[in-house]
């Protein structure tokens, strides 16, 4: 079955529940802030994997100690889906082992 849009009610629960997580232009958005380059790297690297996994895939940004992570389901017109969500909490869970701060 297709992913479908979710509300925006639906999106609000959702982040309730991913602290940091944000809804903007039809995205959802986090930044993630790490010790320095390295760990950074690895988190997309892992990341990458997950999506891999997922076959669902956000906009990352790698930043000198930050990574920018961006996602939408382009199949729906570039609006946010279950797709999103969850790939979001897969993000979220290994997050701290990569040393992400909150």
């Amino acid at each position: 079955m297709a992913p479908r849009p979710l509300t925006s009610q639906e999106i609000d629960a959702a982040l309730a529940e991913l602290p940091g997580w944000e809804f903007e232009e039809d995205r959802l958005r986090r930044t993630y802030s790490f010790a320095g380059h390295f760990p950074a790297a690895a988190m997309v690297l892992h990341v990458a994997q997950i999506q891999e996994e997922m076959n669902h895939h956000a906009d990352l940004l790698l930043g000198y100690d930050a990574v920018g992570v961006s996602v939408n389901t382009h199949s729906v017109g570039g609006r946010v889906t279950e797709l999103d969500v969850r790939l979001a909490r897969r993000i979220e869970e290994i997050a701290p082992s990569h040393g992400a701060r909150p």
